[in-house]
């Protein structure tokens, strides 16, 4: 789980090109949007599509769920590791 956490702020920065942060500097539980990394509905498409690309994930970019899977790097690894073992 730890390594899926890693890769997946590793994909944060790289996708949304985040050139002062590095994995460490962000905080698993702390929002993406908004406080916390201060990411934006733009940001969102983009990490979307870069989850879609690495993991084979899909979700709705209107639903209250996926606003959900969003909320923190946490969500996001719930998410994924969720959908690996379906």
């Amino acid at each position: 789980m730890l390594q899926l956490e890693q890769e997946i702020k590793e994909l944060i920065i790289s996708s949304l090109a985040l050139e002062d942060i590095t994995p460490q500097d962000i905080d698993s539980a702390a929002p993406l949007f908004v406080d916390g990394l201060g990411l934006d509905s733009i940001d969102a498409l983009e990490l979307g599509l870069a989850l879609q690309k690495k993991y084979g994930v899909s979700m709705s970019a209107d639903s209250e769920q996926t606003r959900q899977h969003f909320s923190s790097v946490n969500a996001l690894v719930a998410f994924v590791s969720g959908h690996r073992a379906a």
